[in-house]
């Protein structure tokens, strides 16, 4: 039975999935925009640190204002309306509430809100990747230990890329390579959100109308959330990672099986098995057409002559050996598809996308000298930029994760391009990020690693 007719049977047995969404920001949005749409779903709860904006949120997407009269999440629960309140913890420890979607985008946060979710048997939907990109093999083994499920997100592109390698690996191919696509020069490492939207494509007056948050949108531009999408993806597919970093490979949809081959064979990959980022711009900035900027994508090999031929035979695009196929997706549709995840976890009992292993990770990496004092601001700020690692060298290295970058002082000089260590910083040990952090690299330690 597909995920829609158990839906449906749900919403006519009357025993609707039931959600408690935390953050009601943009991502969080879009998901509000399709939950009256979507039967056999019930939003019990939403919590915001401002209800005001939650509520504004609501009217944006259309909600009828007499959906969230609720007063109590009790209240909620008998009458099917939504509460909406700025304690996450009635979310996390409501007993009537099946799946937490955690939305907040805020890594340090979302881990607090993922334990405590587990440790009252809810299952969560993770939209904030930028915690699963740095403990997320850990997570995913505490909520194991629950006996509850925890998911990455169907509409972003790790799920998505994730479903890609599954198709795949079902269908008996071998995985060459899998990622998404991104808008890429390498200076736009250096970006902050002073310059994101010259170098993104928007004017400020678009950014304003819009009310888009300009460090948010210099994460995707400076390369951070193209690595901890990665990350995520790596850890939950175990493909492996550049030794040195993504390569943004600049190529049409039309030429990634010819770039995503290894090296000896005219691509770029060290290996087979690996995660990569596709640019949409050349190296001289010119705009690629036909490019794969919003999507996901696979490259898969034909091992035998006989399927080589079936690609053949059935007009499937390959590079010039015939060995080599991509499959696509062009897009993605972001908070709008999030109710796939939902319903897999509370229907099927499975994630869409999980980590497996710890593969990869995100280093924070200096923009800009940075000098004793200063304080880092995380992903898409003015001082430092996600540079996806292989785990076992960040482990060697010390590596200092961004997503635990915000608001940590520097220590002692570190030169623009340099990645950070935790001995560069002053770590902050109080709260459950770090602590699920220091755990997991003790885990995983490696015998000349320099662990947290």
């Amino acid at each position: 039975m597909s995920l829609h007719s158990k839906l449906q049977q749900r919403e006519a047995e009357g025993r609707p999935i039931r959600i408690g969404l935390i953050g009601a920001g943009k991502f969080g949005s879009m998901y509000l925009a399709q939950i009256p749409r979507t039967p056999g779903i019930h939003l019990v709860a939403i919590a915001d640190l401002s209800p005001d904006a939650a509520r504004a949120s609501l009217t944006r997407v259309g909600w009828d204002p007499a959906r969230t009269q609720a007063r109590s999440a009790q209240e909620a629960l008998k009458t099917g309306a939504t509460w909406i309140t700025d304690d996450w913890q009635a979310v996390t420890r409501n007993a009537g509430i099946d799946i937490v979607v955690e939305c907040t985008g805020n890594p340090v946060a979302a881990v607090q809100h993922c334990l405590d979710a587990f440790a009252h048997g809810k299952h969560v939907v993770n939209v904030t990747v930028e915690a699963d990109a740095f403990c997320g093999p850990l997570l995913a083994r505490k909520a194991q230990d629950a006996g509850v499920i925890y998911s990455l997100a169907f509409g972003d592109q790790p799920a998505l890329i994730c479903d890609l390698v599954d198709w795949a690996r079902t269908c008996g191919f071998p995985v060459v390579a899998a990622g998404r696509g991104h808008k890429w020069l390498p200076h736009f490492s250096e970006s902050t959100p002073e310059t994101v939207w010259g170098n993104y494509g928007l004017t400020p007056e678009q950014a304003e109308r819009g009310g888009l948050n300009p460090k948010m949108f210099n994460s995707f531009l400076d390369g951070s959330k193209p690595s901890i999408e990665s990350s995520s993806v790596a850890n939950a597919t175990g493909l492996f990672v550049p030794s040195d970093g993504l390569l943004y490979p600049p190529a049409s949809v039309e030429d990634i099986p010819v770039v995503t081959r290894p090296k000896s064979e005219g691509g770029v990959l060290e290996r087979k098995g690996m995660v990569e980022v596709i640019s949409s711009l050349e190296a001289d900035g010119r705009r690629i057409p036909y490019d794969i900027r919003m999507g996901v994508w696979v490259t898969v090999e034909a091992e035998t002559d006989y399927i080589k031929n079936c690609f053949e035979e059935y007009n499937a695009h390959t590079d010039p050996s015939g060995r080599y196929f991509t499959l696509y997706k062009r897009w993605h549709l972001i908070g709008l598809e999030v109710g796939v995840s939902v319903a897999s976890v509370a229907l099927r009992g499975e994630a869409t996308g999980v980590a497996t292993c710890w593969n990869a990770d995100v280093v924070a990496t200096a923009k800009r000298d940075l000098m004793p004092g200063e304080m880092l601001d995380g992903e898409g700020g003015y001082t430092v930029w996600g540079k996806l690692l292989p785990a076992d060298r960040s482990l060697r290295m010390g590596g200092l994760p961004l997503g635990l970058a915000h608001n940590v002082k520097v220590l002692r000089p570190v030169k623009k391009g340099q990645s950070l260590s935790w001995a560069d910083v002053a770590k902050d040990m109080s709260t459950d990020a770090y602590k699920l952090r220091a755990e997991m690299e003790s885990m995983f330690a490696l015998p000349d690693a320099k662990v947290a």
